[in-house]
């Protein structure tokens, strides 16, 4: 028994070195840039450069070896501190080929490899410190694939898929789907915080995206999301819809594996991060999957079910967010809890006042549609003005929570970055925005296109 807990130690810790996941950089083409060497010493100076002075005293057998402590000695070891950059400027290198792109810490630029022009480095808004290495792209087509793939877990694509969904494909489906990716996200980003695991260290690991590394990374929540979503969507449509039933599973399994292997090429998850996001979310999948028709039924039917809906999912936030340094997943939980809140709210007035009536049974299993221009067109209509719709709403909210909240709170809001970190800014703002942002999505644009007459 005792051999078999070391075997399965020694696993978990080849899985979470971050050798593993340097070693899959390099093998998609990702390369640290090699260290500037140390200038020479000036004409006439016998001393060894500063970074070699242990290594000349110990070499004359002398006490001064010692290192002097590190300005930072926080890096890479605690939640929202991330390892400064190194002294050393980009180094562009050439000799390569065509086939190479450069990129540096996070205030540095990257070079885009299909126009050459510089472009900054994707990070998020309220992280002023710079972190990871830096490092050439030798292969494009990796490079462009795997950046898909990790966007199918940010804010961007949800912002886009659901509502799409909703408005074009099949809003049952789609009100389902919110719920199983509220409680995925929630609880994924609730054990982030509990279990308090930093992401693979830099170097070796290179840090090719910097946007959620002040976050902990175990479990990976962009691997729960991408296994969460397409296999859910492949268990709400099948038999609903007609389809092969083989090409919709290798569709989510290929949507699944797309996630998961971008997380270790971006260098923000190791091996252990991304399996356990895996488990993790088949086991949600199989507590809350048959619990499905009871929670939709009651968001819809239930009398009083939007004051609940409010109250509970302002509990679970207020519940979760004990951090001990401020990350992108307070923020994060709190737009994800807050558009679960509007979207179940939008459906129950949806039933009330008859807006996207579910079909009846016997109308099942749908066909898909034949694609035609016109259905191309509308579909295209109804997305674009949905989407402004959404925009404006999320630029309204946001312009009018923030001061309102720094008022109520007494907090300045001269500068507004470090405004939105604190709590009593960041949970209102983000709460009150992304639950109108939800609520608007599935009532408000339903409506609107009623009126233009583009259901």
């Amino acid at each position: 028994m005792g051999l078999m807990a070391g075997g399965w130690r020694r696993l978990f810790r080849y899985l979470n070195h971050p050798d593993q996941v340097a070693r899959f950089q390099q093998l998609c083409g990702v390369q640290p840039v090699p260290a500037a060497p140390p200038p020479p010493p000036a004409n006439g100076d016998c001393r060894p450069p500063a970074g070699n002075q242990s290594g000349a005293a110990q070499r004359r057998g002398g006490g001064g070896g010692e290192q002097p402590p590190s300005p930072h000695p926080d890096c890479g070891k605690r939640n929202g501190v991330a390892c400064p950059p190194r002294e050393s400027k980009v180094k562009q290198q050439q000799q390569e080929g065509e086939g190479e792109m450069v990129g540096g810490a996070a205030t540095d630029p990257a070079t885009d490899p299909a126009t050459g022009k510089k472009q900054p480095r994707r990070r998020n808004s309220l992280n002023e410190e710079a972190g990871g290495t830096e490092f050439i792209i030798r292969n494009r087509l990796l490079y462009y694939l795997f950046s898909f793939g990790t966007e199918l877990g940010n804010e961007l694509f949800y912002i886009t898929f659901f509502p799409f969904w909703l408005w074009n494909i099949d809003p049952y489906v789609g009100r389902r789907l919110i719920v199983i990716w509220v409680w995925v996200m929630y609880l994924g980003q609730c054990t982030k915080d509990i279990i308090r695991w930093p992401r693979p260290r830099s170097p070796p690991v290179v840090k090719v995206e910097v946007f959620y590394d002040s976050e902990y990374g175990m479990p990976s929540t962009h691997a729960m999301s991408g296994t969460a979503i397409p296999f859910s969507l492949f268990f709400l449509t099948v038999g609903r819809w007609q389809y092969p039933y083989a090409f919709g599973l290798l569709l989510a399994s290929s949507w699944c594996i797309l996630v998961c292997l971008s997380r270790l090429y971006m260098g923000m998850h190791s091996i252990l991060d991304v399996i356990a996001g895996v488990l993790y979310s088949i086991l949600i999948l199989i507590i809350f999957h048959p619990a499905l028709d009871i929670i939709d039924n009651f968001n819809l039917t239930y009398k009083y079910a939007p004051l609940f809906i409010i109250s509970l999912h302002l509990g679970m936030g207020l519940f979760s967010f004990t951090l001990d340094t401020w990350s992108t997943s307070r923020g994060d939980t709190a737009e994800i809890l807050g558009t679960g809140a509007g979207i179940a709210c939008a459906s129950h007035f949806n039933h009330m006042f008859g807006i996207l009536p579910d079909p009846p049974l016997d109308a099942l299993p749908f066909s898909p549609p034949e694609i035609s221009v016109n259905l191309i067109a509308r579909a295209f209509l109804r997305f674009v003005i949905g989407v402004i719709v959404l925009l404006l709403t999320r630029a309204v909210l946001k312009a009018c929570t923030i001061p309102l909240a720094c008022k109520i709170f007494r907090i300045p809001c001269t500068d507004i970055r470090q405004a939105r970190k604190r709590m009593e800014v960041e949970l209102p703002y983000r709460y009150m925005t992304y639950g109108m942002v939800g609520f608007v999505a599935l009532f408000l644009v339903p409506s609107l296109f009623n009126y233009l007459n583009l259901s």
